[in-house]
Parts: structure tokens; C-alpha cells; sequence
């Protein structure tokens, strides 16, 4: 059973307007006025990948497969060849796990779900649009302020919880974000809730001290609720390029993450990070920010992901 679905095909073609005009049509000027393409000319389309921080090391490899493609092809025009590298970035993404992408709430209530990320990522704002998403299916929802670092932290999802509809815990500045998520727990328990989110300190993936405090809430939901946190999601900034898997990498170190959630894809051109986190991770990427307004968060779909960027 899902916790939720939230598609709109429009919006998220309006959301990777920047990263389909750097593409697409990056390639197709690249190739304008010529009538056939030359498959030494293929080349030219790298720095066009490597614009949308596709990376490096997969931008050769989605060149090389291109050019092996192309010349099996005696359809030698720039369309053509645009069909082949959407079918190249496509078959990144329905590569392995990434196409299974659905949350699962395995009937388990309360559903508990740790948001982490480093400062700026949107995690707030993200903690609100999940909010927003499982109220409208019908689900009861609880947030867990345990953000304690930041001054304005509780203030600011004080308001979106509010403009979401939804029950907030939250202590003072400064107390400690264990005993936030410990009486969350107890008290979405006691009430039933069915889903409890827990939002985390933003931190950089750098600092052991922070990353330790992450551990030590991972280890105060499984005492309460033994097989919780059921998804541990990593919030990252679709601007962010390579650091974005770096990110990944360490705060799995320290919570066994579940899922992505890609963040801020309508303000960048750069959305082909997408791809690189897909080939460069072992973890699906759950959701993508593709506004500002409370609904514009939606569960990633990897076919309609690449229907809307072509």
C-alpha cells in the first residue's frame, strides 16, 4: 500500500523547463541546419551533458553508447539521435532499484520517517510538502521538531505544519533533539497517528560531533519502535553536482538511508545531477522538488521523469 501519490505531469514539465532547455535543445542547436549528422560530430554534445552536471565519467559513457547506437542507424538526423540519448539516460534511471521508488507503509503505525541534510537543502520546506501529501490521503500526521540547533527552526515549521494541517512536538532551543524524538515517538504512539515525521538539524556531512547526534536519534526510535526509523530520506539540493553524492555517501555512514529527496530542480538547469546520483548510489531516489508551493513535491517516476525533459 502507498503512503501517497502525487504526479502532475504539467508541473513537472514546467519544473525542468531550464534543465530541458540546456539539453534538448543544447543538442538540437548544436545540430541545426545540417541535414545528417556526422558521427565524428557527436562529440560536440558532451559539454552539453556535462553543463546539466551530468558528470564526467557517465557524460563518455552516454557518448561512447551513442555513437554505437547511431552507427547501426541509416536514420542519421539530429531527431534520431536525440531518441537515442533520451533511451541512454532513461535506461540510467529503470537501471536496478531506481524505478522502485514507492513508499511502502507495510500497515505499521505509527510509519516513522527521518528527514536528514546539510543546512540549505530545503529539508524544511520538504518536511511540510510530505505533510501536506499524506493529510490529503486521508493519513493522520505528527512532526517531530527535533531541529534544536537553529534559533528559528521550530518557528519555521511551526508555519508550515500549519499550513499543511498537521500536529507539531517542539521544545526549546537548544534542548536535546533525542528527548524531542523520544516523547514524539511515545506520543504518536499513545494517539495513533499514522505517520510520525522527524526533522533533523541541518548539518554538514563533515562535522563528527553532528553526525554522531544523528546515530543517537536513530538509536532512540529503534528502543521505542524496533524495526523504526521504516524510511530514513537524505534531502539534497539538485544544485549541489558532485557534492550531492558525497553527501550520500557519509550520511549513510552514520543512518542507513532509504531514499533521495531531490530538491529545487525548477530553479537549476543543472537537473541532470538526477542521472548522476542513479549511477553513482545504490539508493532510489523517493521524491523531487520542482517548486515552492506545498503541492510541488511529487514521488519521482523515472518514465515521466524523461517524457517531461524531452
Amino acid at each position: 500500500m502507498t503512503l501517497f501519490k502525487n504526479i502532475s505531469f504539467i508541473s513537472l514539465k514546467k519544473g525542468l523547463n531550464k534543465t530541458r532547455e540546456r539539453l534538448v535543445n543544447g543538442i538540437l542547436e548544436t545540430f541545426s541546419g545540417k541535414a545528417q549528422v556526422d558521427i565524428k560530430d557527436i562529440d560536440e554534445i558532451e559539454e552539453i551533458l556535462l553543463s546539466c552536471d551530468i558528470g564526467s565519467q557517465l557524460a563518455t559513457k552516454i557518448i561512447e553508447n551513442a555513437r554505437k547506437e547511431f552507427l547501426k542507424e541509416t536514420d542519421r538526423t539530429k531527431d534520431n539521435l536525440l531518441r537515442i540519448i533520451k533511451g541512454e539516460l532513461k535506461q540510467i534511471l529503470l537501471d536496478g532499484s531506481f524505478n522502485k521508488s514507492e513508499f511502502f507503509s507495510y500497515n505499521k503505525s505509527p510509519f516513522v520517517i527521518l528527514i536528514v541534510g546539510v543546512n540549505g537543502a530545503g529539508k524544511t520546506t520538504t518536511i511540510a510538502k510530505l505533510a501536506d501529501n499524506i493529510r490529503k490521503s486521508d493519513k493522520s500526521v505528527l512532526i517531530a521538531s527535533a531541529d534544536t540547533f537553529r534559533a528559528a527552526a521550530n518557528e519555521q515549521l511551526e508555519t508550515w505544519a500549519e499550513r499543511a494541517g498537521v500536529e507539531i512536538i517542539k521544545r526549546q532551543s537548544g534542548s536535546d533533539p533525542a528527548s524531542v524524538v523520544y516523547d514524539s515517538l511515545n506520543i504518536a504512539k499513545s494517539k495513533h497517528y499514522d505517520v510520525l515525521l522527524i526533522d533533523t538539524a541541518g548539518r554538514l556531512h563533515t562535522k563528527t560531533n553532528l553526525m554522531k547526534e544523528l546515530s543517537k536519534i536513530n538509536n532512540v526510535i529503534s528502543k521505542i519502535i524496533p524495526d523504526a526509523p521504516h524510511e530514513t530520506l537524505l534531502t539534497i539540493d539538485g544544485n549541489t553536482g558532485q557534492n550531492a553524492i558525497t553527501q550520500a555517501e557519509e550520511f549513510n555512514k552514520s543512518v542507513s538511508l532509504t531514499g533521495l529527496i531531490i530538491t529545487k530542480l525548477d530553479g537549476t538547469a543543472k537537473g541532470g545531477v538526477i542521472f548522476q546520483i542513479c549511477a553513482s548510489l545504490k539508493i532510489p531516489i523517493k521524491f523531487i522538488g520542482i517548486g515552492e508551493r506545498i503541492d510541488d513535491l511529487q514521488n519521482f517516476d523515472s518514465n515521466l521523469f524523461i517524457d517531461a525533459l524531452f
